[in-house]
């Protein structure tokens, strides 16, 4: 739903328990004996209220027999009652005032009497009034800070800066006492239950701007909302550490594809590809989440990814090496100037390389010139320290002499003291001094690659494409009418030839194929198309034509097409009596002898809609399981991520006497792919498989696509981030000259600075109230990258001599989570001010926040920004000043304007 009302369930300043109970070991007596925490009842007067009609008082406190008795309204409500009472107490609490509950009640799926069941009528009492549900089921939520413990866990919790959210109440638990044996502490404890109203979107919206928490984990069983869930996941992703843990990884048994993508792209790699996307980062145990939590924290950022080690000892070094190369990573190269230093002050058998092993033997002294020559000469790699004790010099020596020196260099070190008791007290050390060790190499290497993995993913979440790379448009009336006259026939597949029909509408380059229904027919179009050919067999019933001796290539004559459809005829009806015959594709044969067999695809999972696949082709396809997969829309940068992560990449570059594939080539059928999924809600699943990839281009040779009927207010309803809205740009007149005005875009980085550049300093005062000469990448990243589900930046435009964009101004709003009230901000090219522009700029925002339903714009000004003050009074906007703070609020009410 949103945020709202959920401060009244996270700090409360009442909590009544209905259901209160003395019976030992029951839900209620748990609950309450959590809630009081070791405090009198008197210092919980007023503060906790117990409702229970069997008692009038429990550990010193009065009861009361309903909630209507309640002497004032408490803030929020803890309910551990049977399923049948809770759609009634929802009622009554909503009556009384409250506007938040946590209901432990399991079984709420049971029939509530009228046609409905207990957690429909639950969400039907509690809808009128914005009335937030945390469960049912669930085992509560625990806040130390501020003393809650409204949960039936068996311990408390620790006061840390953590938040974790969980769907499983037995993980909940578990990890509570798993982290409080630990020393981890946590600003937030919450358990979703069956997530009927508060969910996983809910949470990291007030979580993201919670200054409280620094982390956040979740477990995950399931997404209900994508949309939801990716436009808060990103959002928090940007503000601070996301990291995941999720269930079910596992491969599920296999199920009807009638693509090669369908077969591939299973549930838990799309998971991963929204984690990425959002810039998250996923952990595979529970033990790992902790770990990459205190890497994070802990450690300074990576300023590259190839790791140098530093032991004492051959065969850690070597555990670690391994360790590192098995999860994808990499060793660093040491400088010629790094060998000579260490060539100084190391015995003469000391490794030459990395891992650099300083010998057994090492003094307190050979390790600080060790580390301090490779913090000196080696600025970008990050350092794994290894220690194994040895009876030379004790531990503890070592850590405390090394500690101010990782510390004071600002630089990312983690360290792996081997043993038990000999390195407890060095481990302490390092642990006061905030550095991240472990007790194996291998858990050190896992939780670096965990930092390089969520380095790489908040790389992707700021990464900006270069200008002119947005996709080609498509040929919308071509590509509906294939579609539709397949729909209107009753077909589920498109035939081979109109597939390819479909991607030549989508500006992705095919070979040209036509249809005969005889083998005269197919003579007579391979003459045409020029020799060799390929002719394939053309049946609804067939997926892979290689299966029934379908396909027939390198045709060089008439006589040859001829006896090939003939053949492929009679094979079909010896392997697939009862298969329908529609004709015989021909095809130009490809000669592309040193290109790269791939295969690009879309498939529709179930939760995050649309799916776009690449990997390696071919028929073994299923076999090499050599893909990734990403959720559209796609750029250029989201487009060479795809291929970076498959194996096949390599190829692609090129090796031997091969010369390196045309990746540009290949990130626009990429993104044409993507578009095609967002655009044409009909498609299904769709298979380019095999696309020919070289140094010349890209070309389809093969392609099937299957079809269903859409049912869609919106085709972008159905993707889990809406893309680019085409539909909201605008041409207007200004100043004898036609504008542009349309949503900002990725792309428009480069120009944006341009802009950004053209303003008077003054300007930039009044629009960020600080001086500011220069923008960051990441500023660039999210002024430009923005989520159109939340927020919107309109730009007014015009065209330079050259075909480029010229950016002559900005307004932007974002709106909070509820849709409530959107905060603006505008800003016009300092030589073009008081012409305007800026009117017509806020006249577009305004528009576009009352069709959205959005009940207010607000913004704040400089006192002296006299030019705004008079630009939002002509548009209706309320001017008022917030006296002593130089600033003035500035707000327009959209429903009585």
């Amino acid at each position: 739903m949103s945020i709202r009302n959920l401060h009244h369930l996270f700090a409360p300043r009442s909590v009544v328990l209905v259901g209160a109970s003395d019976r030992p070991h029951s839900v209620g007596a748990t609950v309450l004996a959590n809630l009081m925490a070791g405090r009198s009842a008197a210092e919980l007067d007023g503060k906790l209220m117990l409702v229970n009609p069997r008692h009038r008082t429990l550990m010193g406190l009065p009861v009361f027999p309903d909630v209507a008795s309640l002497p004032e309204a408490p803030e929020m409500a803890v309910i551990a009652t049977p399923p049948a009472t809770v759609p009634g107490l929802i009622e009554a609490l909503v009556a009384k005032g409250t506007r938040a509950a946590i209901v432990l009640t399991a079984g709420m799926d049971a029939d509530h009497g009228d046609g409905r069941s207990h957690r429909q009528a639950m969400l039907l009492a509690a809808r009128s009034a914005v009335f937030r549900i945390l469960g049912p089921n669930c085992v509560g939520a625990l806040v130390p800070a501020a003393g809650l413990n409204a949960s039936f866990a068996h311990t408390n919790a620790l006061p840390g800066k953590i938040a974790f959210v969980s769907q499983s109440g037995a993980l909940v638990t578990a990890v509570l006492d798993w982290a409080r044996a630990r020393g981890i502490g946590f600003s937030h404890f919450v358990s979703l239950g069956d997530a009927t109203d508060i969910d996983f979107g809910d949470m990291l919206d007030y979580l993201a701007t919670d200054p409280n928490t620094a982390a956040i984990l979740l477990y995950i069983e399931d997404v209900g909302n994508a949309r939801k869930f990716m436009s808060a996941a990103r959002g928090a992703g940007r503000n601070k550490p996301v990291l995941v843990l999720k269930a079910g990884r596992a491969p599920e048994g296999a199920r009807a594809a009638a693509s090669h993508t369908g077969a591939l792209a299973g549930l838990d790699a799309v998971f991963d590809s929204a984690v990425r996307r959002a810039g998250m980062l996923r952990v595979l145990t529970t033990d790992g989440l902790f770990d990459a939590v205190e890497t994070l924290a802990r450690a300074q950022p990576l300023h590259g990814e190839e790791l140098i080690i530093l032991t004492n000892g051959g065969g850690p070094g070597v555990m670690a090496t391994d360790a590192l190369m098995l999860s994808g990573g990499r060793l660093a190269e040491l400088a010629p100037e790094t060998r000579a230093a260490l060539d100084r002050v190391l015995p003469p058998n000391w490794s030459h390389g990395n891992p650099i092993d300083i010998i057994g033997d090492a003094s307190v002294e050979r390790y600080q010139r060790a580390l301090g020559i490779l913090l000196a000469h080696q600025p970008d790699n990050p350092i794994l320290l290894i220690h194994s004790p040895t009876a030379i010099v004790p531990c503890a020596d070592i850590a405390r002499a090394l500690a101010p020196l990782i510390r004071q260099s600002h630089r990312h070190v983690i360290a792996c003291w081997l043993g038990a008791a000999a390195v407890a007290e060095a481990k302490q050390i390092f642990s006061d001094a905030g550095i991240p060790h472990f007790g194996t190499p291998e858990e050190a290497v896992q939780a670096f690659m965990q930092v390089v993995e969520y380095r790489r993913n908040q790389q992707l979440l700021m990464q900006v494409p270069a200008a002119g790379t947005q996709h080609d448009p498509i040929d919308r009336p071509a590509a509906r009418a294939i579609i539709d006259r397949a729909l209107a026939e009753g077909r589920a597949m498109l035939t081979e030839p109109e597939a390819k029909a479909l991607l030549d509408a989508c500006h992705i380059p095919v070979v040209d194929t036509r249809i005969a229904k005889t083998p005269g027919e197919a003579r007579e179009m391979a003459v045409q198309i020029g020799f060799p050919v390929a002719v394939k067999v053309l049946s609804p019933d067939i997926s892979h034509k290689t299966e029934v001796g379908g396909v027939m290539l390198d045709l060089a004559t008439p006589a040859d097409v001829e006896a090939a459809v003939a053949e492929i005829g009679q094979r079909l009806q010896r392997l697939r009596p009862g298969a329908r015959l529609h004709g015989f594709s021909v095809q130009a044969m490809a000669r592309w002898p040193d290109a790269q067999e791939l295969i690009i695809g879309v498939t529709t999972d179930p939760v995050f809609g649309p799916v776009i696949l690449f990997g390696q082709g071919g028929i073994a396809v299923e076999v090499l399981q050599d893909h990734a997969v990403a959720l559209p829309p796609l750029n250029r940068v989201l487009a060479r991520d795809m291929i970076r992560r498959t194996r096949v990449a390599g190829l692609l570059a090129g090796y031997r006497n091969r010369k390196p594939a045309d990746v540009e080539a290949l990130c626009r059928v990429l993104i044409q792919v993507a578009h095609l999924a967002a655009e044409l809600p009909e498609v299904a699943e769709l298979d380019i498989n095999p696309l020919l990839a070289d140094h010349h281009g890209v070309i389809a040779l093969d392609a099937r696509v299957k079809i269903r009927p859409a049912k869609l207010r919106h085709p972008h309803d159905r993707l889990a981030i809406r893309p680019y809205p085409q539909e909201l740009e605008e041409r207007v007149d200004w100043m004898r000259e036609t504008l542009l005005l349309r949503p900002i875009r990725p792309e428009d980085t480069e120009e944006h600075l341009r802009f950004f550049h053209a303003l008077d300093p003054i300007d930039v005062r009044m629009r960020m109230f600080v001086q500011i000469r220069e923008l960051q990448v990441s500023q660039l990243a999210r002024m430009t990258q923005i989520d159109y589900d939340r927020e919107m930046a309109f730009i007014a435009v015009r065209q330079r001599d050259d075909g480029s964009d010229e950016t002559l101004g900005v307004v932007r709003g974002v709106a909070d989570p509820d849709n409530d009230e959107a905060e603006f901000a505008i800003i016009i090219r300092s030589d073009l001010k008081g012409l305007g522009l800026g009117h017509i700029l806020m006249s577009k925002l305004i528009a576009y926040f009352r069709q959205r339903g959005t009940q207010r714009i607000v913004g704040e000004a400089l006192s002296e920004n006299r030019a705004m003050m008079e630009l939002t009074r002509g548009l209706g906007f309320r001017v008022r000043s917030n006296v002593g703070e130089g600033t003035v609020e500035l707000t327009l009410d959209l429903r009585t304007t």
